[in-house]
């Protein structure tokens, strides 16, 4: 299918005065087109600042991220939008949904930055509902959804420019156990379905429903077996 991301050398250093901190350090990471990749890690372990590199909101001190064949540090800021609306969808693990719109508004949002058309707009965001199993929930503020309802929207939202790269960063952080398995499992069928997905968790059971793990501590990235995930669940538990 080829690469859809390549990461060759990811340094990020953050600067405070004379204070220099390095987070990430000589990262070599790479995803093939249609891929379900894990990055598993503890809080601190640089594992969020990898995802934002990733997602377009940051640029790494040194090294070169490609996605789909772009080389990141190429583009301008506007370029770099542009690949963040019709190239990669978010989602995040506190939903970032608009309390004062209904689930249809939230997902048609991206589609507005992309000037789509109302009746279009309208008709994709509710195939996009209906995708994730919320198509009698379009009229429903976010106050009337439950958690893992309100995921699924932020998934449709994520998926409704249809992006080459799904990044979701702590998505069931914030939901009870069963609810996080459904968004798992909802994960698995877009995958199955053809979406390339790159997951960020703490959480070893949750990093196991990838189809591939990647572990990130004190800012380097290893791949995963199951002896190392076990420990660093364990190393995680102990936080």
């Amino acid at each position: 299918m080829g690469k859809i991301l390549e990461c060759r050398e990811i340094c990020k250093d953050y600067v405070q005065g004379r204070l220099v901190t390095p987070v990430l350090r000589n990262i070599n990471f790479s995803m093939e087109s249609g891929e379900y990749v894990a990055v598993m890690g503890p809080s601190g372990s640089g594992k969020s600042t990898l995802m934002n590199l990733i997602g377009c909101l940051d640029r790494p001190t040194s090294g070169e991220i490609l996605l789909d064949g772009a080389l990141l540090k190429d583009c301008t800021d506007d370029q770099l939008a542009d690949i963040r609306l019709n190239k990669i969808g978010f989602v995040f693990q506190n939903f970032q949904l608009l309390a004062d719109q209904t689930a249809l508004q939230n997902v048609e949002l991206p589609l507005i930055y992309a000037k789509v058309a109302g009746n279009e707009r309208r008709k994709r965001a509710a195939e996009a509902l209906e995708r994730v199993g919320l198509g009698d929930r379009l009229r429903h503020k976010p106050n009337q959804l439950s958690g893992g309802q309100k995921q699924r929207v932020a998934i449709a939202r994520a998926m409704v420019n249809h992006p080459e790269l799904l990044l979701a960063d702590e998505p069931t952080g914030a939901l009870d156990s069963a609810s996080g398995m459904q968004i798992m499992d909802l994960f698995r069928q877009l995958n199955q379905e053809g979406v390339t997905v790159l997951m960020i968790t703490h959480d070893a059971h949750i990093a196991e429903q990838a189809g591939r793990m990647v572990l990130i501590r004190d800012g380097r990235l290893s791949e995963a077996d199951g002896e190392s995930a076990g420990k660093e669940a364990g190393h995680d538990g102990e936080k």
